[in-house]
């Protein structure tokens, strides 16, 4: 059972109900409570799912069309056992298509919930106080930053000769998951890059889009998927992207 401090204040964190002071404790709670983190990513699961959900989807053209070659055109004086044959045909086509189908929605799943998490934290993190735990625009004094804080090494490059100056790095959490956060300058706006180690529970496809305003752009490379989170243009942020990925 997910602790006392759950139970009080999971609910009020998912809605955006706590102040700053608030979310921020109990992000500090979520890295040494496994049970409430679990329970965090649970709820969010649920929550995206349910608002993505799609309960009808086409079957694919080459699917149905299979399937209605295999059907008779008028009724049929087969016997049973013929059309038990004709549908165990089939049985392979169709374990092929639901399989694809979960895959899919499994993988949309996770990317829907880290999209999710991280337009939640960009907007705490824009909260006075709140943006940066170093404040640098040097990638040599950010990056030894988060020695000993994190299990991994996240690359930190300042981008400020093509119009993405850094502006600092800090800690976070998405869905329980402790990740570097680089703050990036673009024009007026702030841009938070969201880095973790990619794994099968953390592998979302490169995708983009837009919550409450925001948008948000995800990609994987070199081991880490990031998401970039922004009030910028999508534009900024592809631009961002390229640079992150180039040799």
């Amino acid at each position: 059972m997910p602790c006392d401090l759950a139970a009080a204040h999971l609910h009020a964190y998912l809605d955006g109900e706590l102040d700053a002071a608030g979310a921020a404790g109990f992000e500090r709670h979520l890295q040494s409570c496994a049970e409430c983190a679990s329970a965090l990513n649970s709820e969010q699961t649920l929550r995206t799912t349910l608002a993505s959900a799609q309960l009808y989807e086409p079957a694919p053209t080459l699917l149905r069309n299979r399937i209605h070659a295999q059907l008779p055109a008028r009724p049929s004086t087969r016997t049973p056992f013929f059309r038990i044959l004709q549908w165990a045909a089939l049985a392979p086509a169709i374990l092929l298509a639901i399989f694809l189908g979960r895959a899919y929605f499994e993988s949309r799943a996770n990317t829907d919930v880290l999209a999710v998490a991280a337009v939640d934290a960009h907007l705490r993190s824009l909260q006075p106080g709140h943006l940066t735990d170093v404040q640098s625009s040097d990638q040599h004094t950010v990056k030894p930053w988060f020695d000993g804080k994190i299990d991994f090494a996240p690359t930190v490059t300042d981008f400020a000769n093509d119009g993405f100056p850094l502006l600092g790095g800090r800690l976070d959490v998405l869905s329980g998951n402790t990740v570097a956060a680089l703050v990036y300058g673009r024009r007026k706006h702030i841009i938070n890059v969201f880095i973790i180690p990619s794994s099968p529970r953390i592998s979302p496809a490169n995708s983009a889009g837009v919550r409450d305003g925001y948008h948000w752009l995800s990609w994987q490379h070199n081991g880490f998927t990031c998401i970039a989170v922004s009030d910028a243009n999508r534009t900024d942020l592809a631009q961002l992207r390229t640079l992150f990925q180039a040799p």
